[in-house]
């Protein structure tokens, strides 16, 4: 099997939900969710932690997360890349511990429905397909071809030209969306493309009930209600 590192970011200065990576979810910190799919993989090597904030190190500490380095404050700003942090990450392993992984898993903990067997699943598929970059998405509940525009009218207008007559859904061609969950990367890649999609990358396909984000209160409080029918846990 190849060595794939598990490499969850988290930094402490979200503005639209303080606190966002240790807030209180069904029982358990936030983080926590993605770092218990982690941990159940069977065929993550490592999972690390790269973070800014001590107090989300000692959460992910406590959940059984490595935290070998504190994130840069260069690189935990509001907009600051994702590809910079793993890039860090990688420059990290190579420079103090000597190593390079095979490939190296970005796991967001915003995505905290993402299971153990969606993370086996994507290494697998990347290993069967000696694939470069594998990225999950899922399928769009909103077809793009049914998207619109508002003009300065006020009027309608679509936002994707198309020459099918009557949009039928059944009629429309797969479309899908990077849900953010799982970007699986080889470290050479990332070092020389700088992107987590470079050319010829793969799509995973997960379901919508796995592939949700917490980007504000009421997707936590959404993803709360599912835990807890899940789970039978509560906060």
């Amino acid at each position: 099997m190849p060595e794939v590192i598990g490499l969850i970011t988290a930094r402490g200065g979200s503005k639209s939900m303080p606190g966002k990576n240790f807030a209180p979810l069904a029982g358990k910190p936030l983080i926590a969710w993605t770092i218990e799919a982690a941990r159940a993989s069977r065929r993550l090597s490592r999972t690390l932690v790269s973070t800014d904030d001590p107090e989300i190190a000692r959460v992910a500490t406590a959940w059984g997360a490595e935290v070998p380095f504190t994130r840069p404050n260069e690189l935990a700003g509001d907009a600051t890349p994702h590809i910079l942090v793993v890039e860090h990450a990688i420059h990290w392993l190579e420079e103090v511990e000597g190593t390079r992984p095979d490939y190296v898993l970005l796991l967001q903990p915003t995505s905290p429905l993402r299971t153990a067997e969606d993370i086996d699943g994507v290494i697998a598929f990347a290993e069967e397909r000696d694939a470069v970059a594998v990225v999950s998405v899922c399928p769009m509940e909103r077809h793009p071809y049914l998207s619109k525009r508002i003009l300065d009218d006020g009027s309608l207008a679509n936002f994707v030209t198309t020459d099918i007559a009557y949009l039928r859904r059944q009629d429309l061609p797969a479309a899908y969306a990077l849900n953010g969950a799982l970007y699986l990367n080889r470290p050479e890649s990332v070092l020389r493309d700088h992107t987590f999609l470079p050319p010829g990358a793969l799509g995973y396909v997960m379901p919508h009930e796995r592939s949700l984000d917490v980007d504000t209160p009421w997707d936590l409080h959404l993803i709360e209600l599912i835990l807890q029918d899940r789970h039978g846990r509560a906060t």
